[in-house]
């Protein structure tokens, strides 16, 4: 028996009833801290599947994004060899650039497409051919650089809105328009002219 004194009166509680409030109130308390400590096992085993899964999504990412922009090459190099039998032929074509650039470089009679990413398209150094594209993989510490280039020197003589300039096109939230005709022939090649919207 246990006496508590509430206004001077003794009141007297069983002992058994002081233990089981006090076995109550450590269980409850006991709870807590399981349900916080698994709350934080489970944020750290999150945060490692995290660490290690984001670069992989992130290097598949960049395939998608590098395969696609091969694919457009090779669309815009189908579209030359289509338009190039019949002087005044003209083709449109829509461009969605993601990530890196695509550089027309009339004066080299060149298509270039760059990025820089964490997947490894090819082996670093050596260049590899898929149909008429030329690709490179420079590994720059972490990062590849990455170099897709169609070349047309002594093929076509590639212009852009009837000048032998250049045009870089970088990521845009909206696709480009770019128009590629044939201008019939000029110093025994074909004219290509590029002209963007």
């Amino acid at each position: 028996m246990v006496k508590i004194y509430s206004n001077y009166r003794t009141i007297r509680v069983p002992t058994s009833v002081m233990r089981e409030n006090i076995c109550l109130k450590s269980k409850r308390s006991q709870v807590w801290i399981e349900t916080v400590v698994y709350t934080l096992i489970a944020f750290v085993i999150l945060g490692a599947i995290l660490g290690f899964a984001k670069p992989k999504i992130e290097q598949l990412q960049d395939k998608s994004i590098i395969e696609q922009s091969i694919g457009m090459l090779e669309d815009i190099d189908a579209t030359i060899e289509e338009i190039q039998a019949v002087s005044g032929n003209k083709r449109e074509i829509e461009l969605s650039i993601k990530r890196g650039s695509l550089n027309i470089d009339a004066p080299n009679e060149q298509i270039i497409f760059e990025i820089e990413s964490q997947y490894t398209y090819s082996e670093p150094g050596i260049q590899i051919q898929k149909g008429s594209i030329e690709i490179n993989n420079e590994k720059i510490g972490k990062i590849n650089k990455i170099n897709a280039t169609i070349n047309y020197a002594g093929k076509y003589n590639l212009t852009l809105n009837n000048e032998d300039k250049s045009e870089l096109l970088v990521k845009s939230s909206a696709p480009y328009k770019l128009f590629i005709s044939n201008e019939g022939k000029e110093n025994d090649l074909i004219k290509i002219n590029f002209e963007l919207s």
